[in-house]
Order: structure tokens, then C-alpha cells, then sequence
């Protein structure tokens, strides 16, 4: 089995407040064999010599949407699911570059998509899917027209269809589920809030009924798999939280008491302040409407304090972006504004262990260590004292690794 070596490197342990000077790290097939201090003797072994640089786990974004390449999602209706495969494919290159060696897609890659970056068909992240999102009629699922009369959502062959469905009443809920069970995915992902891209449901609406919410996440777990939330409010966080299910998605307006009672439950945030700051700069020039920027302003505010509550209530917190379309370059502008509340190594942590826990791979992703998958990065400088360096869109980045095959190495003899 192929080994790669490399060698005179600074290893950024997220579990460590500091790097670790002359460090190697010796990689066979996917998987890392041997962390060490010292030198380690191999024969066969391709050899990398870091020269000082740092070597790290690969980041892990646990809020994309590479199906979603419109900032307005209006315009998905005209674009077929060939066109939005394409785009994706770019928007998952993308990713990779920037060091994003796995990503949890909350709504619209399915199986094919996963298993055709896996098998190596397009260059991209590994990826965890949800398929498509569930909500009820007239939620932040519905993409319906307040001039479309017909009922549920629309059936024809676009990526507005493919990534979002519209299903009422728990028993519906139930069948749903488990369809996008048979369909391959890796959790599920249900409305129970208002959202900012869907123009007609308040951000404070309830959608999903309790015994709904409980119908998603007794199916979810029956087929060993969980489920994830999109909840603004303190009462969308509650009720999904109290119903199990296991981790909330944006959370700008979470509260003390919600904040407690997901601690108490074990349950995750993944904050994705980046998305809102970008869609106030920018994404009027994309078409997004009056209405989804208002609801934007609603809860913008809100993010870095979320940070702040959930850090005071000891809730874990994963990395997420969260943008749509051409916004989707600014994916690490997130490690700047956490920096407002959070240290470099906890917004590191964030994007390494926590990811790593929220998709159920911890010891296997988001650390340097013998028997993780070899997602190794080497970074140009020292990322915990200069945090920009995981910025932008990968100048910083000599080496991207994922499951022990290069794809990205400016550092070769």
C-alpha cells in the first residue's frame, strides 16, 4: 500500500492551545499510520518535507448547499437538474480548494452527487447529505408562488423540486422520511421556523407540529441516522429539541432557557453568521427580494450572540456557511467573524472536532492522529496566531489532502 511521509512539520492538534514543532506524519492508503515526534524510518514512502509549516486536519463545514447555486432560490425553477449538477460541481471544487475537506449538505445533494465525488467522477468534499429538506405547506420548504393554487410541492424535473419537499400531518412526515431514508441519506433535515430565503412565512411562524417533529425523529433514528433542524426562535429551538432531534441549524435567537435545555439534551448548534453578512452586502445584486432582506436584518444582529450564549451554557457548537450561489466564495470569511467572540482555536475546534462529533466520524475526521482518515492540510504559517491564513480561497493552503490522496501539493520535489 502507497505511503506518503511527510516530514519537518508543525502539527496544529485542535485538542492543543499550540503547535508542536518537528512533527511527522506518516500516511498509508486513506488513513494516517503514525504520528511522531520523532523521525520516522520508512523505505518505500514518497516524502514531503513541510520545512516548517503547519499541518492540520482538514476543515469541516457542516452547513452547505452545493445543489443551491442561485442566491434568489426563485430562479432554480428554470435551471434542469443537469445545469445544477454542473454548477455544483464547480461549487464543490471550490470547497476542496479553500481546505473544506468534508461537508455536510443540509438540502439538496443526493446520493448520486455524494457517491460521485466519493468514487472520484468530480473533485470535491466528502460529503454527508440530507437529500431533500421537509416542510409544510407554506413553510420554509414551500417554494410555491402565492399565485400557484395547486396544492403541495411542485413535481416537475428542477432543482427547486429536487432539494426541497412539501409534506403535511405526521403520518405524511413518517413516509417522507423514510423515503429519503431508502434515498440514501445521512440525516434529516426539517423546518420547524420561518427562513430568510422563503419570502412568505414570518421567521417566528411554528411549522411542523410536535407530533410531526416526533415522527421525523423516531424514523430518522429507527434507520440508525438523526435528525437536524432548521430553527431562528427560543420556541422553533425548543420544540425541535424537546422532540429529539439532535442538532439546530442557524439559531440567531436562542435564549438563555433554549440554550439550557439543548445542554441538557446534548444537542449542537451550527451558526453560519457568514451567510447573513453576505446576503446584507451582496445579495440584492442577485435577486434577492425586499421581503427575504428584511427578514435577513431580523436576525443578523443575533448571530454572535448565539456564540455568546452558547458558549456561557456549554452548548457545542459546529462550523457551518450556510451561502447560496455565487456567495458561496466567502465560505471561510466565517473564521473572521467568530473571532469576535471566540478564540482562533475554538473557532478551529469548531471546524475540526465539533464537525467531526456532529457527523459522527470523531477520531476519524478533524484530527491528526493514527487511524483518522489522512484529511491533512499544511498551512503557510501558524493559523492559531494568524487566523487569515484559512481564509480566501486557498493561497495559504500548500497541501490539501483528502483520504490520503493529494489534491492540491505545491510542496512536491
Amino acid at each position: 500500500m502507497a505511503q506518503i511521509l511527510f516530514k519537518n512539520a508543525k502539527l496544529l492538534d485542535p485538542h492543543a492551545d499550540a503547535l508542536e514543532g518537528g512533527v511527522s506524519v506518516l500516511v498509508e492508503g486513506e488513513t494516517i499510520r503514525e504520528v511522531s515526534a520523532k523521525a520516522i524510518k520508512t523505505t518505500d514512502a514518497d516524502v514531503i518535507d513541510c520545512k516548517g509549516r503547519t499541518l492540520m486536519p482538514g476543515l469541516i463545514d457542516c452547513h452547505v448547499h452545493v445543489m443551491l447555486s442561485e442566491v434568489n432560490i426563485r430562479y432554480l425553477e428554470a435551471i434542469p437538474l443537469t445545469m445544477m449538477t454542473v454548477r455544483a460541481a464547480a461549487l464543490m471544487r471550490g470547497m476542496i480548494d479553500r481546505g473544506f475537506t468534508t461537508v455536510r449538505d443540509t438540502g439538496g445533494a443526493d446520493w448520486g452527487v455524494r457517491d460521485g465525488v466519493a468514487q472520484g467522477h468530480l473533485p470535491g468534499p466528502r460529503m454527508f447529505i440530507a437529500g431533500r429538506a421537509l416542510g409544510p405547506t407554506g413553510g420554509h420548504s414551500d417554494a410555491r408562488r402565492r399565485t400557484d393554487v395547486h396544492s403541495g410541492a411542485c413535481k416537475c424535473c428542477n432543482a427547486m423540486s429536487f432539494c426541497l419537499e412539501v409534506v403535511d400531518g405526521a403520518d405524511a412526515v413518517r413516509a417522507a422520511v423514510r423515503e429519503q431514508l431508502r434515498q440514501g441519506v445521512d440525516q434529516i433535515k426539517i423546518m420547524v421556523s420561518g427562513g430568510v430565503a422563503s419570502p412568505y412565512d414570518p421567521l417566528d411562524s411554528r411549522q411542523f407540529s410536535l407530533a410531526e417533529i416526533a415522527a421525523a425523529v423516531e424514523e430518522a433514528e429507527a434507520f440508525g441516522r438523526y435528525t437536524q433542524a432548521h430553527a431562528y426562535t427560543p420556541d422553533a429551538i425548543t420544540r425541535a429539541v424537546s422532540q429529539g432531534v439532535r442538532t439546530i441549524e442557524h439559531g440567531n435567537l436562542i435564549d438563555e432557557k433554549s440554550a439550557k435545555l439543548m445542554k441538557s439534551k446534548g444537542a449542537y448548534l451550527v451558526a453560519n453568521l457568514v451567510a447573513y453578512y453576505a446576503m446584507k452586502e451582496r445579495a440584492k445584486e442577485f435577486g434577492m427580494s425586499p421581503e427575504m432582506l428584511a427578514k435577513n436584518d431580523m436576525v443578523i444582529d443575533g448571530g454572535l450572540k448565539s456564540l455568546e450564549i452558547c458558549k456561557r451554557a456549554g452548548i457545542k457548537v459546529g462550523y457551518g456557511s450556510d451561502l447560496l450561489g455565487a456567495l458561496q466564495v466567502d465560505q471561510s470569511r466565517e473564521f473572521l467573524l467568530r473571532r469576535e467572540v471566540l478564540s482562533p482555536i475554538e473557532i478551529i475546534r469548531q471546524a475540526t472536532l465539533v464537525g467531526a462529533e456532529i457527523v459522527r466520524m470523531p477520531g476519524k475526521l478533524g484530527v491528526v492522529a493514527p487511524g483518522a482518515f489522512a484529511d491533512i492540510l499544511v498551512v503557510d504559517g501558524d493559523p492559531i496566531k494568524k487566523l487569515e491564513l484559512l481564509t480566501g480561497q486557498g493561497e495559504n493552503l500548500s497541501v490539501i489532502m483528502k483520504a490520503g490522496r493529494f489534491h492540491k501539493n505545491r510542496l512536491a520535489a
